[in-house]
């Protein structure tokens, strides 16, 4: 029997179910996005294209090989859902009440210390199906209360950002700098961590003098060294004693680690958006509806 066509067949399919997974269905997915409004409580426009300067830190990124040690992917493993009490109202005895009554794990409610210091988290870490029913209960009774969406993971209680990393961070990046090593911290939201240009720039130059303990490599090959003169650059960087160059002698970041620097400071992915609801902490004493 002529086993060749079923051979032929098998791989066809094989082959085309692979480029359907892997090439046609994330075009479709992603493929089209463009700059949009698709964010949560604010008609900002997600994500914009870098300016000039930071666009070309990208390519000197990429060029220096900070991806080997350095990832651009913020993870997030959940949500945490916390209904904050922030005014009683007139009647604290209905609104103490009204939460027992919501069935959401208060059998009563008679310490008089329970509606002091507020705003305050009344039911952390519960179900959104719970925060309904305390935030209505709350609310009836002449309260004002807030359910507080939070998301969750090791690299979010490290202050690596404030979300999970989605497609549309990366919308305007080529190529996508996603990294696979974390020899150093995460980036994708150091421009919002750490927003100064010149603490960036000294971090190139001297590392060490900036992160005690630090494992990165000085970039002092994006420096100029060279005689001050009657003239000083303005853009000399001030450099501890440590490390600073001979008396009459300055350190002048070249225009690679100027544009290396304004890409790091444009790295913020904290814009809430759908895929990863989150309460915006501006709002967190002045919105008091519930999550949808």
């Amino acid at each position: 029997m002529n086993y060749g066509p079923l051979v032929f067949l098998t791989a066809f399919v094989a082959l085309s179910a692979s480029w359907f997974g892997f090439v046609l269905t994330p075009q479709i997915q992603i493929g089209r996005l463009t700059e949009s409004t698709n964010t949560l409580n604010t008609a900002e426009l997600y994500p914009k294209a870098r300016p000039g300067q930071a666009a070309q830190g990208l390519q000197v990124y990429r060029a220096n090989g900070c991806a080997a040690c350095h990832t651009q992917q913020t993870v997030q493993e959940g949500t945490s859902i916390d209904v904050y009490l922030l005014e009683v109202g007139t009647n604290a005895a209905a609104v103490a009440t009204a939460l027992v009554n919501a069935n959401v794990g208060f059998t009563r409610i008679d310490d008089p210390g329970f509606f002091l210091n507020l705003p305050k988290n009344i039911l952390p870490g519960t179900t959104i199906e719970a925060a309904k029913r305390a935030f209505k209960g709350a609310q009836s009774a002449g309260a004002k209360a807030q359910i507080r969406i939070n998301p969750q993971g090791p690299d979010i209680a490290r202050h690596w950002g404030v979300r999970g990393s989605v497609a549309a961070d990366y919308l305007f990046d080529q190529p996508v700098m996603l990294g696979s090593q974390r020899v150093g911290p995460d980036l994708s939201n150091v421009g919002a961590r750490l927003p100064d240009v010149n603490w960036h720039l000294l971090h190139l130059y001297a590392p060490q003098q900036v992160v005690k303990g630090s494992l990165m490599p000085p970039h002092r090959f994006l420096f100029n060294v060279s005689k001050a003169g009657q003239h000083p650059s303005p853009d000399a960087l001030q450099v501890p004693p440590e490390v600073a160059p001979a008396p009459g002698y300055e350190v002048v970041p070249k225009p690679e680690a100027l544009a290396l620097a304004a890409y790091l400071v444009s790295l913020n992915s904290s814009t809430p958006v759908f895929e990863t609801p989150m309460t915006l902490a501006s709002s967190a004493t002045s919105t008091n509806s519930p999550a949808k």
